[in-house]
């Protein structure tokens, strides 16, 4: 079996809280609720001549800035099928499911490419920011894999893999 290294970030200050509802197969959601998520990552990659895959200190801030963005927000997955938002000229959002009719400040409202507020799209949507901020920031860095968990309650995660 060859060698192989990664990090792993696993602080506390890595999380975030927002409000949503899950949209279920069979049509039917859930009340609009809370979490307090926790975010950890795990990126693997070749050992630099330095001894690092990547320096903690730098995906750290990067980690922390997705999860600020995302804290205090109420979440809408805006690839839903069904589900609608329309931004008032008053600065006020409506999401409409089904029967729901919705009206929050568009400043509290973070509408994200995904189709449904699950655990698991948050990791995705997580796991893709955060390697095309590294992309950005470190160049072509050599991640062979990134792995990010995204938990709602404890013992309980969405987990996002990707593989080059």
């Amino acid at each position: 079996m060859p060698e192989a290294w990664s990090i792993l970030i696993e602080k506390e200050y890595l999380k975030f809280s927002c409000a949503h509802f899950l949209i279920f197969p069979d049509g039917s959601k859930e009340r609009l609720h809370g979490h307090n998520y926790q975010v950890v990552s795990e990126i693997d990659g070749r050992l630099s001549e330095h001894g690092l895959v990547i320096d903690f200190k730098m995906v750290k801030p990067i980690i922390r800035k997705l999860c600020d963005w995302l804290d205090e927000h109420w979440l809408i997955p805006g690839l839903h099928p069904v589900l609608t938002y329309r931004q008032r000229d008053d600065g006020h959002t409506e999401i409409h499911y089904k029967d729901c009719h919705y009206l929050a400040p568009t400043s509290e409202i973070i509408v994200l490419p995904i189709n449904n507020t699950s655990a698991e799209n948050f990791a995705a949507w997580i796991g893709r920011s955060l390697l095309a901020e590294l992309r950005t920031t470190f160049g072509p860095l050599s991640v062979s894999r990134l792995r990010v968990a995204v938990s709602e309650t404890s013992g309980q995660s969405g987990v996002y893999t990707y593989s080059d």
